[in-house]
């Protein structure tokens, strides 16, 4: 006997739980591609992206996943044999940077290691070095989605206007767009990417370029640039198809149309709150959980953590028992390991991510802690045993 029958939960960080109205939005006859009601809506999807990404700059739409975002990001900005400064902090920055050097891109790697966010201090010294400025670009993630850090984004605008390099800012925020707080262009960043799949609460299969001037005046001498990943035509639209190069995501866009009515009923300001909440509540669980145990949160310092996912290190092995047990047992996915988190100071085994992005809620988030604290008693993981109590009380709290 299971009692993981039921509704099962995908709390994985990305794909995201798709929110009812979304999918009921998909649900619906093709629509005409050439004019009406159609075309009329994505004209208003642009300055509402734009206001989640709170810049005032340029947003080019992409049929295509987190991945292609970043090549249309590379080679809208780079030429074969530019330079740029790669900053490591888990899996996915590296794997941007790894994106560029396939690319013709020379890239120089910090990397900062699996539990720590961007060290300031040495990318200013990095910065410092390159006295005849071959940078061109500095690449970081807001949020790592295999680490679970968060990084200082505006702290990284801030060295560059210390050091005065003209390099330009390039942030990933594919985890945790409409999630944690972010502001574009006051943060001085110059180009940004996001999927639809995580805090735009879409299926997988949208993309987007956030750009400002200057990452444009680039674009005017990148030889990367191809007729497809070109953001000149998908922001200068002279011709509806142009947004996309060809036929647009037409189901895509009305879930997209109808997330991005949700968070703005719901206002992005308490969108950042309640993810705020619901990962303090996460926390919490985790923190006390390990007062009696071997678990832990994979970044140590609250400040530096993702309100969107949380890289949690369960003790040798567990990560993978209690993965298996939640799927058996409470129909809960909780998401693998990545890279970040497999090298020096832990095996894959004893890691999960739990994601709180998105489509979430209090009881959504202390099902899954309540279910996790069961998993561990039924499993005879140590832990310390009033860690539900403890996000309760952050919940009810507010």
């Amino acid at each position: 006997m299971s009692l993981a029958n039921g509704r099962h939960y995908l709390a994985i960080p990305g794909p995201s739980v798709m929110p009812d109205r979304v999918l009921q939005a998909m649900h619906r006859p093709a629509p005409n591609i050439y004019a009406g009601e159609l075309v009329e809506m994505v004209h208003g999807l642009v300055p509402d992206l734009k206001a989640i990404a709170r810049t005032r700059h340029n947003v080019a739409m992409y049929i295509t996943n987190g991945h292609g975002a970043w090549e249309a990001a590379i080679s809208n900005t780079l030429s074969r044999g530019d330079k740029i400064l790669v900053l490591g902090t888990g899996r996915f920055c590296l794997g941007w940077g790894e994106f560029a050097a396939q690319m013709g891109v020379d890239c120089q790697v910090i990397d900062f290691g699996q539990r720590s966010d961007v060290d300031l201090a040495r990318v200013a010294e990095a910065l410092e070095a390159d006295t005849d400025h071959r940078i061109k670009a500095v690449m970081a993630v807001q949020v790592d989605t295999s680490t679970s850090v968060k990084n200082n984004i505006r702290g990284l605008r801030d060295v560059l206007d210390t050091v005065g390099h003209p390099a330009l800012l390039f942030s990933d925020n594919i985890a945790c767009l409409a999630c944690d707080e972010f502001h574009m262009d006051d943060w001085g960043v110059d180009l940004m990417v996001t999927g639809s799949q995580k805090g735009l609460m879409t299926p997988p299969g949208m993309g987007f370029v956030f750009f400002n001037d200057k990452a444009d005046r680039a674009r005017s001498d990148a030889n990367l640039v191809t007729p497809y990943w070109d953001w000149r035509p998908r922001v200068d639209v002279t011709e509806f198809y142009r947004y996309f190069n060809g036929t647009a995501p037409t189901h895509h866009l009305y879930g997209l149309r109808t997330a991005i009515d949700m968070i703005k009923e719901e206002g992005l300001e308490n969108v950042w709150a309640r993810h705020s909440t619901l990962a303090r509540a996460v926390w919490a669980a985790v923190d006390v959980w390990g007062q009696a145990g071997p678990v832990r949160a994979n970044i140590a310092e609250t400040d530096k953590r993702s309100c969107a996912v949380t890289t949690v290190n369960f003790g040798p092995g567990n990560g993978q028992r209690l993965r298996d047990w939640m799927t058996s047992e409470a129909g809960v996915t909780l998401g693998i390991p990545l890279g970040g988190v497999e090298g020096p100071g832990g095996d894959p085994a004893d890691f999960l991510r739990i994601g709180h992005m998105g489509h979430v809620n209090a009881h959504m988030v202390l099902g899954v802690l309540g279910s996790l604290q069961a998993g561990m008693a039924a499993l005879q993981v140590p832990h310390g045993p009033t860690g539900l109590e403890a996000a309760m009380k952050v919940i009810a709290e507010g």
